[in-house]
C-alpha cells in the first residue's frame, strides 16, 4: 500500500483500489465509493469520509441492503 501510496502522490495519477476491508476503505484515498449489485449505494468524500469508522460503513450497507430487500 505504502509504495502505490507514493506512485500514485509522486505522479498525479488516479488509482481505484477495490476492498472488502472497511478500515483500509476509510484511510485509503480521498474518496469512498460503496457498491451494491454494480450499483452506487453512497459516495462520500472529505470531512464525512473523515469522520466515518468501520460500523458506520457496516451499518449504511445494511440499511441500504434491507432498503432494497423491501423494495425502498
Amino acid at each position: 500500500m505504502q509504495a502505490t501510496e507514493r506512485v500514485v502522490r509522486e505522479n498525479g495519477l488516479t488509482a481505484l483500489m477495490v476492498t472488502h476491508n472497511m478500515r483500509q476503505a476509510i484511510e485509503t484515498g480521498n474518496r469512498l465509493i460503496m457498491m451494491d449489485a454494480g450499483r452506487i449505494r453512497d459516495d462520500i468524500g472529505g470531512a464525512v469520509k473523515a469522520t466515518l469508522t468501520p460500523a458506520d460503513l457496516v451499518e449504511k450497507f445494511k440499511i441500504d441492503n434491507d432498503r432494497m430487500l423491501l423494495g425502498g
